[in-house]
C-alpha cells in the first residue's frame, strides 16, 4: 500500500533471513502474502546470510537489490538485518526512495538518518514481550500460573506492528487493520509453510526459504 501511495506501479519487493529454517519461513511468507494480496503479480526475491550476526552480508545485497530497484526489504536476520537498514538509511539520505522493515521490535531509531528526524525503517513486525510478561506475572500473582507452552498471537496481542514512522501512510495502516481483522475471523488464512503458500500459487518457485 506504501509502494501504491508513493505510485509505483510494478514494485520490487526483497526479503533476507538468517537461517533458513522453519521459523523464518513463517516471517517471510507471511511478508510474500501480504505483498500478493496488494499486488499478486509482484516479483520477490530472497536472500539467507546463513548467520544472525554478519550486517555486512544484508547490506551488500541490500545494495546489490535497491541497485537494481528493489523498493522494500524486509530482513528477519537478527543482527544481520542491521546491514539492510544501514543501507537503506544511505539511500533515503541521498533522496532514493526505498524502505527496509524491521523485526522482532520496533527499529525506527535504527534507521534514523540526516538530520535524524526521519528514518528508513517504515515499519516493524513487532514480538509484544511485554504482554507475554504481564501475562505471566499476572496468572503468578493470582496463583494461576502452569507451565508449559504459550502461543501468544494477534488474538492475544502478541505480535503487531510499528506505527512509529510518520511517513508510513493512512492506507497502509488501514489496510493492515483490515487484514488482520480478517485473519482473526479466518476469513483470511496465511499459510504457514512455504510448501502450502507455493501450492496456493502465491510464494513463487525458487525461493530460499525451506519447510523444517
Amino acid at each position: 500500500m506504501q509502494a501504491k501511495h508513493d505510485g509505483i506501479s510494478n514494485p520490487v519487493f526483497g526479503f533476507i533471513g538468517g537461517v533458513p529454517g522453519a521459523t523464518i519461513t513463517k516471517f517471510e511468507i507471511g511478508y510474500i502474502e501480504g505483498i500478493k494480496s496488494v499486488f499478486p503479480n509482484a516479483k520477490i526475491v530472497d536472500y539467507y546470510a546463513n548467520s544472525w550476526g554478519a550486517p555486512e552480508l544484508a547490506k551488500t545485497q541490500a545494495k546489490s537489490w535497491y541497485d537494481s530497484g528493489v523498493y522494500c526489504i524486509f530482513s528477519a536476520a537478527g543482527g544481520t538485518g542491521g546491514g539492510t537498514i544501514a543501507q537503506a538509511a544511505e539511500y533515503r539520505a541521498a533522496g532514493k526512495n526505498v524502505w527496509a522493515i524491521g523485526v522482532d521490535s520496533d527499529q525506527y531509531e535504527e534507521g534514523l538518518y540526516g538530520d535524524k528526524t526521519k528514518s528508513a525503517v517504515l515499519t516493524s513486525m513487532l514480538k509484544m514481550v511485554e504482554n507475554s510478561t504481564i501475562d505471566a506475572l499476572t496468572k503468578v500473582e493470582n496463583g494461576s500460573f502452569v507451565g508449559g507452552v504459550v502461543v501468544q498471537n494477534m488474538k492475544t496481542d502478541g505480535v503487531g506492528y510499528a506505527t512509529t514512522n510518520a511517513e508510513l501512510c493512512a492506507e497502509a495502516k488501514s489496510a493492515a487493520e483490515a487484514a488482520k481483522a480478517d485473519i482473526l475471523s479466518g476469513k483470511i488464512v496465511v499459510n504457514k509453510t512455504y510448501a502450502a503458500s507455493k501450492a496456493a500459487g502465491l510464494a513463487p518457485a525458487g525461493l530460499g526459504a525451506i519447510d523444517d
